[in-house]
């Protein structure tokens, strides 16, 4: 029997990120994804062909004082999101992760998905700035899109994951 939509899209997010062995990743579950909705219910987006997801986009909205540190290595990816205060004005956001099962690449979704992120996010918070932590060539590139999409300047971690 051929895997579900969603364990394939678990699967995916092992197989590229590998955070269970990593502690300075931000391994999602149910209480993670909880707290990112508290931080903005735009915080997470995920298509659905109907037959269950095949694409999702997790942003970190945080504080400009946040994000210089995480881009410093001075904190993980865990701590960036642990330290982000809810119920304050960000003015930084974190491009944390996008994915998208490979037969619905190339489509657009996660740019479309990112980018409604976005101006649902701005409409709450002044943003002034986006920033990544390049984990592969792909996201690299999507990055530099919204970035140029959204005329926010683009902030890069330089450490590899």
């Amino acid at each position: 029997m051929p895997l579900s939509n969603f364990e394939r899209m678990m699967q995916l997010a092992e197989d590229v990120f590998a955070s269970k062995n990593d502690p300075d990743q931000l391994d999602v579950n149910q209480q993670v994804l909880e707290r990112l909705q508290l931080i903005h219910p735009a915080a997470v987006s995920e298509y659905d062909d109907g037959n269950g997801p095949v694409a999702w986009v997790i942003v970190i909205p945080t504080t400009v004082e946040l994000m210089n540190l995480f881009l410093e290595n001075k904190i993980s990816e865990k701590e960036l999101f642990e330290l982000t205060p809810l119920d304050t004005t960000y003015e930084a956001l974190y491009l944390c992760s996008a994915m998208v099962l490979e037969e619905y690449r190339r489509k657009g979704i996660a740019k479309r998905l990112v980018m409604n992120a976005i101006e649902k996010i701005r409409k709450d918070h002044p943003l002034k700035a986006l920033f990544v932590w390049p984990f592969s060539k792909e996201g690299d590139l999507g990055a530099e899109i919204i970035a140029r999409l959204t005329s926010l300047p683009l902030y890069k971690r330089l450490d590899s994951k």
